[in-house]
């Protein structure tokens, strides 16, 4: 039984493309860089619905230009890499490499998640607070999200232009265990911003409210001199809908 790559569905529509769309872009990316493709509606619906684990590299190149992001990142079957943690030059630690999941222990059969209640996705409004340490402040960072579920795994891509920072797309991918929902954030910071392009990745657990409108919790990240920061994030339910003239109204900075 194939799993579908929810993480590859959200960051399209996150760029607000249909499938068809999509496929132009990787087929132009490729021949901008000399190396042509033949990508195709129907070869991204393999992709998103896992019939085609992984994508071979002439496509994954051209994935990494169309969205931003390393293939490692985009919910494809690859083989895990270790994470290289270096100074970032303004009080913290970026990650050069992307680890993919989080390895559990060997031997150890994994715990099966409680039965998911109801369906979480739609836009939601996600908002953090870190402190910086070079700045001396605290900062709040806020996305328009979309964000998919299926079964107990929920993924979610931030809207194209939805951030308070331009040009910082976020990524959360999350299991949902009964009220509790347990994942990673990761984050591409703006290339001309204070962080000058840095990606940054951490965990993240939160608590889904009673009416499942709300999540709330607390994310978790290297700081400076390899200490671990902590903060405040929270999920807020905008609209159920996921239609494209819905994500075209929250396709801009939160308020």
């Amino acid at each position: 039984m194939t799993t579908p790559n929810s993480t590859l569905r959200a960051v399209r529509m996150g760029l607000r493309m249909s499938q068809d769309e999509f496929a132009r872009e990787i087929r132009e990316a490729g021949q901008r860089a000399g190396h042509q493709n033949d990508a195709s509606k129907r070869l991204v619906q393999r992709w998103e619905s896992g019939e085609t684990a992984a994508p071979r590299p002439v496509y994954a190149r051209a994935l990494e230009t169309v969205t931003g992001m390393p293939i490692e990142a985009l919910g494809f079957t690859l083989p895990s890499v270790l994470a290289r943690v270096s100074d970032d030059g303004h009080g913290g630690h970026d990650l050069e490499d992307l680890p993919v999941g989080i390895p559990t222990s060997a031997g150890a059969p994994a715990a099966q998640p409680a039965p998911a209640r109801g369906n979480y996705s739609g836009v939601w409004l996600s908002t953090y607070e870190y402190f910086s340490s070079g700045r001396s402040d605290t900062f709040t960072g806020k996305h328009y999200v979309v964000l998919l579920q299926h079964g107990n795994r929920l993924t979610a891509r931030s809207l194209q232009n939805a951030s308070l920072n331009p040009d910082s797309p976020l990524t959360l991918d999350l299991q949902l265990d009964g009220n509790t929902v347990t994942g990673t954030w990761t984050e591409q910071t703006a290339s001309d911003g204070y962080y000058r392009g840095a990606r940054y990745f951490g965990a993240l657990q939160l608590l889904v409210e009673p009416t499942g409108r709300r999540m709330a919790g607390k994310w978790v990240g290297f700081g400076k001199e390899f200490d671990v920061n902590t903060g405040p994030w929270e999920l807020r339910l905008m609209d159920s809908s996921t239609s494209k003239a819905t994500l075209d109204a929250y396709n801009r900075p939160p308020e």
